[in-house]
């Protein structure tokens, strides 16, 4: 059976979209835009942060003008009464999908009653993956209970396949020995342009200041430099491998992202500054710290690269500045602010297995969603 024929008689999946923003825009646009004899999809609700609809008998077609319905609802959103419009139809017979596109953490919360009243739950949000373990083992908990899925490939690296790669190596009985990798688009652009190999360049605050005029960064770049986004990150690949092993590991149990050993760029006396735009203004005093760290990498024929690492062997996992032979992938294959993950396994022994590409922007993140949805069809 051909697989446009599959997909035509499967039943159709509800989706409710929670959060519109530039990937829930996206991701809408991307759901009407497959061709409505072959859609496993009827989009029957939208949130936004004021307004919702929610309508299983209409489902909103494509060339719809969706945004005008939801700016002329008069209802609000109300979560728990959405959970049991979307439980009412689960017990019909129906599958049910809820996509969070926000970054909120009480929306977070709600993904273990979703996924117990039969919802699955797909999103690019990391705060339920990297937050609280008593959250996240709610979530695997409950998933298991009542067999729906939660699927979250767009919270590491966006569209790119590496949440779906890792489960695939941990499923199917290979041993992670470690995965490093550049996770911060952020991060990239300003080291691919701050050091090149060469002893000289650009001052370290100009480049953060022309990232962050591109939009690459934060408002403010502290929320970048911290290195947060990095560590939410490592904690998603670290529970995915930790739930999934068929046998113990090393690894630390993380109570939080909180609990990776994080090292942050953020020079001291600029922790705690409120404003970007001050921040900004400071941040040329300690461009000579950095030049500092440029030279001597230069020095040993390496480049500054701000990576993550999770050592299934060493039992660490650890976000920081690292450098890396000029010759080195990280140092000779990226450009802009692309991610560049490698999977050092027992079978991908020799020479790791390596995802590149763009890992961030709300195409990229709306296709790893939407790309999530089709795997419970």
């Amino acid at each position: 059976m051909g697989s446009s024929m599959s997909v035509a008689t499967t039943p159709k999946i509800y989706v409710a979209v929670v959060g519109v923003g530039l990937v829930g825009t996206e991701l809408v646009e991307q759901l009407l835009s497959i061709p409505q004899q072959t859609s496993p999809f009827q989009l029957i609700s939208l949130s936004s942060s004021s307004r919702t609809i929610f309508d299983p008998k209409n489902p909103i077609q494509p060339g719809a003008n969706w945004k005008e319905q939801l700016a002329a609802s008069s209802q609000k959103p109300n979560f728990q009464l959405l959970t049991e419009q979307l439980a009412a139809l689960v017990a019909s017979g129906q599958k049910v999908a809820i996509v969070d596109n926000t970054s909120s953490d009480d929306i977070a919360k709600l993904y273990p009653g979703w996924l117990e009243n039969g919802i699955s739950v797909v999103t690019p949000n990391k705060k339920a993956y990297s937050g609280e373990r008593d959250l996240y083992e709610k979530i695997i908990s409950a998933s298991r209970a009542s067999g729906a899925r939660f699927l979250n490939e767009s919270t590491v690296g966006a569209g790119l396949p590496v949440i779906s790669t890792l489960k695939e190596l941990v499923a199917t009985g290979d041993r992670i020995v470690k995965i490093e990798g550049v996770f911060s688009g952020t991060m990239s652009y300003i080291f691919n342009n701050f050091s090149t190999g060469a002893a000289d360049g650009p001052a370290f605050s100009s480049v953060v200041s022309v990232a962050r005029e591109k939009g690459y960064t934060e408002p403010h770049p502290a929320d970048d430099l911290n290195g947060f986004d990095v560590a939410r990150k490592l904690t998603i690949l670290t529970r995915t491998i930790t739930s999934g092993s068929r046998t113990s590991t090393a690894l630390p149990a993380l109570q939080s992202f909180a609990s990776v050993q994080t090292d942050s760029l953020i020079p001291k006396p600029l922790e705690g500054i409120p404003s970007g735009d001050e921040f900004v203004s400071r941040l040329p005093e300690f461009d000579a710290h950095f030049a500092k760290l440029r030279t001597e990498a230069s020095a040993e024929g390496k480049v500054l690269r701000f990576v993550g690492v999770v050592d299934v062997a060493g039992g660490v996992v650890k976000a920081g500045l690292e450098k890396y032979s000029t010759s080195h992938a990280f140092a000779t294959s990226l450009g802009g602010s692309d991610n560049i993950i490698m999977f050092h396994t027992e079978r991908y022994g020799a020479r790791p297995l390596i995802v590149q590409g763009a890992g961030a922007g709300a195409g990229v993140t709306a296709m790893g969603v939407l790309g999530d949805l089709f795997k419970l069809v």
